[in-house]
């Protein structure tokens, strides 16, 4: 990894006040992704997949909604007019393309004349070619713990909702990077996305491990009780800010609880729905989280502080339209919701499951 991304420390220590919730932390990894130039050979969101040549790409089989969004964008336009945004400012005339961005978009003028001649275009075509998602190396997330001789994660998604729940339907492939000798050079890309968030942002990554506590709807009617109580939080001599004298339970939700953003295991951050206990459908056993696919990396006003050390400046500054540093990948699940994804922790083998959160 070329760079360090470092979570502050929480301003409480939670479980020296409430020793009670020691027995739930949980283990996480914090992607912290951010724009950059990953190789197959890299951990990644958004970037190329070490693909083996000879295997086939994986597509979407799945019935797709044919409802016009107003949305949809091939990939390429949206990955074009993103590099646009980030050079635009309010008031300045827009940007002048280079050369490989105009290069960009008259191949993309062409593919789609191209397409648009073979035929009427289907507003989901079918199958659809996945989109990756993430690439994650063991080496760089030890807490994958992969089935067999496995050191790799893959995960690609349809840029289409689908029914009954409107979200991209998700894959996952596990694989011994060793194993794979020449490598896919030109993937397939579906025609056009549903939405702009369902093509994420190329982003190298920068894991940190960090210890996770439940979300606050995980916990106990008794224990959200307790986090209730204003007089134990002074009375541990704690610096909490008096503002959440009148809900102290927002300060554990804000602060100390699961983290958002990208990350691997730990807590899943419950708040469109109450908890829902996930199980295999082949074994019945109860599902882990594996990956969250965040919306946002850190949430505005007190949630900021969740914002790395080294993005502190970025966190609490102004920020253009469509360039919030918050939102590095310009992925959008939901209602800028997150993505949970879980597996079934007696065989990585047994069919994995998503919900939006």
């Amino acid at each position: 990894m070329g760079f360090v991304r470092t979570t502050p420390p929480r301003p409480v220590e939670v479980t020296a006040v409430f020793p009670e919730l020691t027995q739930l932390a949980r283990p996480a990894v914090r992607l912290h992704p951010r724009p950059g130039s990953p190789s197959v050979r890299d951990s990644s969101v958004g970037g190329p997949l070490l693909w083996p040549a000879g295997e086939p790409w994986p597509y979407c089989e799945d019935v797709h909604l044919h409802v016009d969004t107003g949305f949809r964008k091939s990939p390429a336009e949206v990955r074009l007019q993103r590099r646009l945004r980030s050079r635009w400012r309010p008031g300045d005339p827009p940007p002048v393309l280079t050369p490989e961005e105009e290069a960009l978009k008259e191949r993309n003028a062409a593919w789609l004349a191209e397409r648009h001649a073979a035929g009427p275009p289907l507003p989901a075509e079918c199958p659809v070619p996945m989109l990756p998602v993430a690439q994650l190396f063991l080496r760089d997330i030890p807490l994958l713990r992969p089935p067999g001789q496995a050191d790799l994660l893959q995960v690609l998604w349809c840029p289409y909702e689908h029914e009954p729940n409107y979200k991209p339907a998700t894959a996952l492939f596990w694989r011994s990077a060793a194993e794979v000798g020449d490598v896919l050079a030109t993937p397939p890309e579906p025609y056009e996305a549903d939405y702009p968030g369902y093509v994420p942002e190329t982003c190298v990554l920068a894991p940190e491990a960090i210890t996770e506590y439940p979300n606050i709807l995980d916990l106990s009617p008794e224990l959200q009780g307790m986090l209730e109580d204003w007089d134990r939080w002074q009375a541990a001599g704690t610096a909490v800010d008096s503002s959440y004298e009148e809900s102290p339970r927002d300060f554990y939700s804000v602060h100390l609880g699961d983290a958002p953003g990208w990350k691997v295991g730990g807590w899943p951050p419950w708040g469109r729905t109450d908890p829902n206990p996930r199980y295999c459908a082949v074994c019945e056993a109860r599902m882990v989280p594996l990956l969250t696919i965040a919306s946002w990396e850190w949430d505005g006003g007190d949630g900021h502080s969740w914002a790395p050390q080294e993005d502190q400046a970025a966190a609490t500054g102004s920020s253009y339209a469509g360039q919030n540093p918050s939102q590095p990948t310009q992925v959008e699940v939901g209602s800028t919701d997150n993505m949970q994804i879980y597996v079934c922790p007696t065989s990585p083998g047994h069919p994995h499951t998503d919900l939006i959160q």
